[in-house]
């Protein structure tokens, strides 16, 4: 089996729980908090926001939570997704590693973001909601949504980071063949929109900003609630069928990773792969390095701070125990869309904090490279979020060619580039360019987050 290119799982081994890693943390994560009273926040404070089904999964202690019917029914479209060994990334490397990776483009909006859309969908529908409002970067989580949501007759508007609307039409277009109807942010429909135009009219926009749009949407119809792509527990426990599956596939190959490596944005992504086997060498030993991978423009787990902030501009979210940038952030328009968001994920914080998982920054140029490299080799053009797991492969394969060392490297090509293509365009013609991230940018973003400490 372990000279198969390509290992499926068959529809009787497809996963029929979640896994919840706060169940197996030895520091359980600091709960949220009401960002008036600085008191942990109950079920009513987020129940005019999400369902009472996501509100129940976000503080569950519970380390299995059964997949419904129905959710599995439409995962079936997809799901289980593939896992490939990369034999030519492989042979043009010459080192002595194995790589793995779990492709998760062939999910019906090009990435891994359905696998949570579609149960966001559906408990919403579990409480007659009519509409659901949300906000998108790069458009991976916008497109997922406005499918999920079709799938259940629900309508759905998104607000879309404004580079990223500018950028990549296609995603748009995704969108509205979806039934979605898709806002560039700031817009002029929400007090949020209108307040960041008037201090900035031509601002590119951020998720803080289209997150505080989409929430000021919701909040104003009892009829209609929000749905986020990343960051809270619920969505990346959702995420969890990608490692769960994972670790089914390499064991019909014979092999166990060393090493899993993903990109970072959120968290949800780098959840999805890597939380099955971090639960693993909670809970049996195992040893697997876990890598997060995030831009260099973008640094909250490798230059961030471990503060209660916002997940919004406005300060619209409870305020979340996490590495920040400060929800005033104004990301550099890269094209890794979205990677582009000032915080990272509560349960994602927390492990990092307690030295359970591993954090870099990537310049875009050699990620982007990567991407090539891994296009040519393996004949899928990865989405440039994609190509920061991809650069951090290639340095590992060549640490281990320069110590000599064997490796099993497994990671998450989260989703395809076929609508970044002007991304790719801009590279070639040379139009891209590196972005560090500054101590004054630091500096200035987290001067206002320390005094929303409790």
């Amino acid at each position: 089996m372990n000279n198969s290119r390509k290992i499926l799982l068959n529809e009787s081994e497809k996963p029929t729980h979640w896994y919840n890693i706060a169940a197996d943390m030895p520091n359980k994560p600091q709960p949220p908090l009401n960002p008036k009273t600085k008191q942990p926040a109950g079920p009513d404070d987020l129940a005019p926001i999400f369902p009472m089904g996501l509100i129940e999964q976000e503080a569950s202690a519970e380390k299995y939570i059964e997949i419904p019917d129905q959710v599995q029914e439409i995962y079936n479209i997809w799901r289980p997704s593939p896992l490939y060994r990369a034999r030519g990334l492989e042979k043009a490397l010459d080192a002595p590693v194995k790589i793995y990776y779990k492709y998760e483009g062939g999910s019906p909006s090009g990435s891994h973001k359905p696998n949570t859309a579609v149960p966001q969908a559906y408990y919403n529908k579990q409480e007659s909601v009519k509409k659901i409002t949300t906000e998108t970067g790069a458009g991976q989580w916008g497109t997922a949504l406005s499918f999920a949501c079709a799938q259940f007759g629900i309508e759905c508007e998104v607000y879309m980071v404004r580079i990223s609307y500018d950028q990549k039409p296609y995603r748009k277009i995704m969108m509205n063949m979806f039934g979605a109807d898709v806002y560039p942010s700031p817009s002029d429909r929400t007090q949020a929109g209108r307040d960041i135009l008037a201090a900035d009219p031509d601002s590119s926009g951020s998720l803080g900003i289209a997150i505080s749009e989409a929430i000021e949407k919701a909040v104003q119809d009892e009829s209609n609630k929000y749905a986020l792509g990343s960051v809270l527990n619920h969505v990346l426990l959702h995420q969890t069928i990608i490692g769960q599956e994972a670790l089914k596939q390499l064991e019909m190959a014979g092999d166990y990773p060393d090493l899993i490596i993903a990109p970072m944005g959120g968290g949800s992504n780098f959840a999805g792969i890597s939380f099955p086997f971090i639960g693993e060498n909670l809970t049996q030993g195992k040893k697997t390095r876990c890598i997060a991978v995030e831009p260099a423009s973008c640094p909250k787990l490798t230059q961030g701070e471990f503060l209660y902030d916002h997940g919004d501009t406005a300060g619209y979210t409870p305020l979340l125990p996490m590495y920040t940038l400060g929800h005033n952030f104004r990301p550099a328009a890269i094209h890794a869309g979205g990677l582009r968001y000032h915080g990272a994920s509560v349960l994602c914080s927390q492990l990092l904090k307690d030295g359970l998982m591993e954090a870099v920054a990537l310049q875009q140029l050699e990620c982007f490279q990567a991407g090539i490299t891994f296009a040519r080799l393996e004949g899928i053009i990865p989405a440039p979020e994609a190509t920061h797991a991809v650069a951090q492969v290639l340095r590992e394969a060549r640490q281990a060619k320069k110590e000599g060392k064997e490796k099993t490297i497994l990671f998450n090509m989260c989703g395809h580039g076929f609508v970044d293509m002007q991304a790719y365009e801009d590279y070639f013609s040379g139009k891209l360019s590196d972005h560090s991230f500054s101590e004054n940018e630091l500096k200035d973003g987290l001067t206002e987050i320390r005094a929303l400490q409790p």
